[in-house]
């Protein structure tokens, strides 16, 4: 049995994380953004705490629910979508809340993590091919792929900072039927999980600082 943390666990992808780790016996601890959120988890039986990753004490909160404690795998799914094309302009209210989310939120949240994890764990951040630059020939949804692609910047960079004392990965859970996704993905949120799992599993030492999809692959930055 493993310990498992899952940063941003209300619903959708971090929510399936919680129930797939459940059934194969896991010890899991989650968070979410409110009490229903709260109750949906502890159903899976895991611990759970209320965490709001755009709060300016997210840091300290976490800190103080892990203190103690360590943890094998973490994942952060904690994440808000943009439609927003190129060259439309956000108003302060949508970068705000798309930066603060996806960008801030898990940088806030990193070192209380980090301090958390056991020799040799794996820490993965969910992040989005969209983020990817290299690979990039379309212009559709440039905040998200923006808040994405720094926060590819932020998986990096993390890596450097653990050294080898943990493995740290950036994950694209493909196009996925959750209400960020819309119901014409292609993949089921159970599929996408499972693929994500056995990829996480799967890491060793060589594999942290990259970018990798739920199927193993790896993705251009």
């Amino acid at each position: 049995m493993s310990n498992i943390l899952v940063v941003g666990a209300s619903r959708g992808i971090g929510h399936e994380f919680v129930r797939q780790y459940r059934n194969d016996g896991h010890d899991v601890t989650a968070t979410v953004r409110d009490s229903a959120g709260l109750a949906r988890v502890r159903q899976l039986g895991a611990h759970a705490f209320v965490l709001d990753v755009t709060d300016a004490d997210c840091a300290s909160i976490l800190m103080a629910h892990l203190q103690g404690r360590t943890f094998d795998v973490a994942l952060v799914c904690a994440g808000v979508g943009s439609r927003l094309d190129a060259l439309d302009s956000p108003t302060a209210s949508e970068f705000e809340l798309v930066m603060r989310t996806n960008v801030l939120g898990p940088m806030r949240a990193l070192r209380p993590i980090a301090h958390a994890l056991s020799p040799g764990a794996k820490l993965a951040l969910l992040s989005s091919q969209m983020g990817s630059i290299e690979s990039r020939h379309e212009s559709s949804r440039w905040l998200y792929r923006a808040s994405k692609a720094a926060l590819n910047s932020i998986v990096k960079d993390t890596s450097l900072a653990l050294g080898g004392r943990a493995v740290c990965v950036s994950l694209h859970p493909g196009w996925v039927r959750t209400d960020m996704g819309g119901v014409n993905a292609e993949i089921s949120v159970s599929d996408s999980v499972a693929g994500m799992r056995k990829v996480i599993a799967a890491l060793d030492a060589e594999d942290t600082g990259t970018f990798r999809d739920h199927k193993g692959a790896s993705i251009a930055w």
